[in-house]
């Protein structure tokens, strides 16, 4: 028997197709499609044709694809008994159950051993679909793969966007030519990784950030994936996101993956940007308290890292205030005798040789500054030269031979005891102390990827989360380690990168925009001398680079001159005054004709304001700017145009354009067609543009 389903927005359709009750296919996925279109005469034209040296049919590219249906290529399941035999399942159809935006699909193998199932929904506002697959069985079973429901990739696209990277060098794209075989990627660092960030755009042939169709996959867990986008010989493509193969190290009766988030674009790159960032802002990341702003950070790391002293870091939090500040952290260094990184992690108890009267006294100096306070965890983490190792050396993850990370071991998370260890301590903490947020890292990879690692790490963070419902919590995991949807639904703010190099910064912060709104984005204005690349960086790029997204401050201010100062007070002012709408704005990447501008568009919803945010990362070609293209707005409306950073402009900008001296009144049109040409300027410098609409 033949069946078919659909999940619809006012973007895109969905469609599946069972035929002969096999395993589900999607036989459409794109733009929106008329309510009375025939699903069964669509499903008959989705056909390909057969010729000589093919089969006689073609085997259905599922949401599962099957070995036992003489599938070409990378099967969707792989599973074996306990004996270690390779179980090949054939799906039959089972039962349905539809809703108006979700859909799950039940198939069971024909011998009753196992039973898949597909659950899809779809977000009508976010357009975003949430797609994941789970197994049963009836007996114990050994799983060495499981991918989410599989999507087809677009015939029409010449190319994939994913994602590599390193410490310090997070978000980098990676174009890849679709071609005969597989793009394998697999992250089996037990973590999600700044290797490959889980998430794969396939744009099809001739989409630009602002234009043109584009498809986006993310999938959101922590702890390592698999990707396969496959070409296979007859032409068509699969899309596969799964947990890392052969993580499940115990046999079970049950499997699931996490959920894939996946959504069609009709205008570029920028469509899937919005659908995540506003998917992950509205629907996955939840604040103790959403009408709070978004706090100005101070973290104390690169001003005093392990010397902790406290009449200094009270002076520090003092000056912090003063330039803007709204939150102090207090960082790797107040635990047991942690004197550097060789020592103490998971010792969790205040040190009284740096505090001998406890936390309190710097909290009451913070809180009275006006700041909340934040503190800094490595909870999954443990060093040899730690009491708890010392009491509980089985409590380490991995054998006694292995290579050690940061000198850290990482414990074991699946162990009840260890999280019952964490929480008690980890809870004594929060309970005597005035906190509101938690920077939770995680500096080494771990030494053999386990899912059960990362199911126990959801579970104390979870547990905690219920317990201390008001602390927000940082995902850090020497930096950009640990970002993913997975996380995010436990956590509200993640450290994009442990590099405060602005250079860099810049280009990692317009990458992670496809997925990442500002609200949960940290950036900070690091010190004069960046630590990690040595580079040295004027404080008006450091500062606008920060505001940017959330904005913070990482450098000792005792370094600030005077006129430093009161740029940093002035940007972040600005930044306060903003921050309410951008919160909420859509980060749009804006398709520069000079390959040196990296520039984006914070635009307000419903389209009242807007801001460029036009960097220079390296010296152009040319001499003279060329126009910067915007985007989405109003072509007859009419916008007034203000150069915030004018006094900014060097010497050598010479000419007399009115933008440096007055706002313009400009038609969305021609912003949007002709360009907005901006002053001439030295590398590592950004222009500012504020829009608002009349």
């Amino acid at each position: 028997m033949n069946r078919s389903w659909r999940l619809d927005d006012s973007r895109q359709t969905l469609v599946l197709a069972s035929q002969k009750d096999h395993l589900a296919e999607v036989v459409y996925w794109g733009p929106r499609l008329p309510d009375d279109e025939n699903l069964d005469t669509l499903t008959a034209a989705y056909a390909i044709d057969v010729t000589g040296g093919m089969l006689d049919s073609n085997p259905e590219l599922s949401i599962c694809p099957e070995a036992t249906r003489t599938f070409p290529g990378q099967p969707g399941l792989v599973i074996r008994d306990t004996g270690g035999h390779p179980y090949l399942p054939k799906f039959c159809f089972d039962s349905d159950e539809a809703g108006d935006n979700h859909l799950t699909l039940t198939f069971r193998d024909q011998s009753g051993a196992l039973t898949y199932r597909a659950l899809f929904s779809i977000d009508p506002e976010t357009h975003v679909i949430e797609a994941r697959a789970e197994i049963e069985a009836d007996r114990p079973m050994h799983l060495h793969w499981l991918s989410a429901p599989v999507f087809p990739a677009p015939q029409h696209s010449d190319e994939m966007i994913d994602f590599a990277g390193r410490w310090c060098g997070e978000f980098q794209l990676n174009r890849t030519a679709w071609s005969a075989g597989i793009r394998y990627r697999e992250n089996r660092t037990g973590r999600t990784g700044h290797e490959h960030f889980p998430g794969l755009i396939v744009p099809c042939r001739g989409a630009t950030n602002a234009t043109g169709h584009a498809y986006g996959f993310h999938y959101g867990w922590s702890g390592g994936h698999r990707m396969v986008a496959e070409e296979l010989p007859d032409g068509r493509r699969q899309v596969q996101f799964g947990h890392a193969t052969r993580i499940e190290n115990e046999p079970a009766t049950r499997f699931a993956t996490a959920t894939l988030y996946a959504m069609f674009s009709d205008d570029g790159l920028n469509g899937c940007a919005v659908a995540f960032q506003r998917h992950l802002r509205d629907r996955i990341v939840q604040f103790p308290d959403p009408a709070r702003a978004r706090p100005v950070h101070y973290n104390c790391w690169e001003a005093v890292y392990f010397d902790h002293n406290l009449p200094e870091l009270q002076e520090i939090a003092t000056r912090a205030a003063d330039l803007g500040a709204e939150r102090f952290v207090l960082d790797d260094g107040w635990f047991g005798e942690r004197d550097d990184d060789t020592r103490a992690l998971s010792d969790w108890e205040v040190d009284p040789r740096k505090y001998p009267d406890g936390l309190t006294p710097l909290i009451d100096h913070v809180h009275g500054l006006g700041m909340t306070f934040g503190i800094w965890f490595e909870p999954e983490m443990i060093n040899a030269d730690s009491d708890v190792f010392r009491a509980h050396p089985d409590w380490a993850l991995g054998g006694d031979d292995q290579i050690l990370g940061r000198q850290q071991m990482a414990l074991n998370m699946a162990l009840p005891e260890v999280r019952d260890f964490l929480f008690e301590r980890i809870g004594k903490v929060l309970a005597d102390n005035a906190i509101d947020y938690i920077k939770w890292d995680h500096n080494r990879v771990l030494p053999m990827p386990d899912a059960a690692q990362t199911r126990g790490s959801y579970a104390l963070i979870d547990r905690l989360r219920a317990a201390f419902p008001k602390v927000e919590i940082e995902s850090c995991a020497s930096g950009g380690g640990r970002i993913d949807f997975g996380i995010l639904g436990r956590t509200n703010r993640v450290w994009l990168s442990d590099s405060n190099d602005e250079v860099e910064r810049l280009k990692m912060q317009h990458n992670a925009a496809l997925f990442l709104p500002m609200v949960v984005t940290g950036s900070h204005v690091g010190p004069r001398t960046c630590h990690t690349s040595g580079r040295m960086i004027d404080i008006r790029f450091r500062a606008w680079v920060a505001a940017q997204r959330h904005m913070g401050f990482e450098m000792d201010p005792r370094e600030l001159t005077e006129d430093e100062a009161g740029v940093l007070r002035e940007v972040t002012t600005w930044w306060r005054a903003n921050r309410g709408w951008m919160a909420g704005a859509d980060i749009l990447r804006l398709d520069s004709a000079d390959p040196a501008v990296i520039a984006e568009q914070h635009l307000e919803q419903g389209g009242g304001q807007f801001v460029v945010f036009a960097g220079k990362a390296e010296t152009s070609a040319q001499i003279a700017p060329r126009p910067l293209r915007l985007t989405r707005l109003s072509p007859d409306r009419h916008y007034r145009i203000e150069l915030l950073n004018r006094a900014d402009a060097p010497r050598l900008s010479r000419g007399d354009q009115a933008i440096k001296t007055d706002p313009l009144v400009l038609s969305g049109a021609y912003l949007m067609s002709h360009g907005l040409t901006l002053p001439w300027s030295f590398p590592e410098t950004m222009w500012v543009v504020k829009g608002d609409l009349l």
